[in-house]
């Protein structure tokens, strides 16, 4: 337990804790690459299933996926023993578990491979593409086992889960609509249908990030439990904000910008709007996951 801090108020910590944001350094690096490359991987799928993409495109952003996945895995090398700072517990070491993590990693990458290889020759591969998004959920399943906290284990793991998963949509999600923007303005004859539809995928799940947010603070869901919407005043409350303007509430707005200006085949706009969620939706990514390892707050 912590020690009381001024007027005898329990568990209280200063509101920037040094230690605790370098602990959780490799956890939100580990983050960041490993909801990319799933994120990436899942929106190569839909877009070869349900858009007019390129092969060339999609092709591309399949080997940006392995990619992001072999740099994800050789960072999973590295983490340290996680500690909640609220001395919440931390679901015990399961070898398996551990073991499952890098090897899902792994796995998506060389599949990633072997999916964009795929699609340059003009195949579909629904094989290869089922394995791939097999070998994401075993890696983001494994992880949110092990990491999930805050009331009983199995509803920690489960809003851990949901937490990946709406990340990597998120994040590989605009990293693929602004790889395809740029495809535009090489290949100006391109239909504006798949970065119409790209966009609006994005938009719906910063819109579902949104709705998460607001339901997990309402419920002070995460390893710290902390009483409804007491994240938005506590200590790390700046962070919070930063989370919901910067990294949603913003990006919401851009993406429906995205929509309009890729529908009008104003393209260069349409790219330019999604670089800047790309950078917005990055950042809100590292919150969020900063917040959860080193606060243990889920936002």
């Amino acid at each position: 337990p912590r020690p009381p801090g001024p007027a005898g108020r329990p568990g209280y910590t200063p509101a920037v804790d040094a230690q605790r944001i370098a602990e959780s350094l490799a956890f939100i690096n580990w983050t960041v690459l490993t909801t990319l490359a799933v994120g990436t991987f899942g929106a190569v799928v839909a877009g070869r299933l349900r858009t007019e993409a390129t092969r060339g495109y999609l092709a591309f952003t399949a080997f940006s996926a392995a990619a992001f996945a072999v740099l994800a895995a050789l960072s999973d090398s590295g983490l340290p023993a996680l500690r909640w700072p609220t001395g919440a517990p931390v679901a015990a070491a399961v070898p398996a578990l551990e073991a499952a993590r890098p090897f899902g990693l792994w796995a998506l990458a060389i599949l990633a491979v072997g999916y964009a290889v795929a699609i340059w020759r003009g195949g579909r591969a629904p094989a290869l593409a089922a394995a791939g998004l097999a070998a994401a959920a075993v890696t983001l399943v494994s992880a949110a086992a092990t990491w999930g906290a805050g009331g009983p284990v199995a509803i920690g793991a489960a809003l851990m889960l949901a937490q990946l998963v709406i990340l990597s949509a998120a994040l590989g999600g605009v990293w693929a609509a602004m790889v395809l923007g740029h495809w535009y303005l090489v290949t100006p004859r391109l239909p504006e249908a798949p970065l119409v539809r790209f966009s609006t995928w994005l938009t719906f799940v910063i819109g579902v990030q949104l709705a998460l947010f607001v339901g997990w603070t309402a419920l002070g869901a995460g390893p710290a439990a902390r009483p409804a919407f007491g994240e938005l005043t506590g200590e790390w409350a700046l962070f919070v904000w930063l989370r919901l303007l910067v990294g949603l509430v913003f990006p919401l707005i851009v993406s429906w910008a995205s929509i309009q200006t890729a529908k009008t085949r104003s393209m260069e706009s349409a790219t330019g709007l999604l670089y800047i969620n790309v950078g917005t939706i990055a950042a809100g990514t590292i919150l969020a996951a900063g917040l959860y390892f080193g606060a243990g707050l889920l936002v």
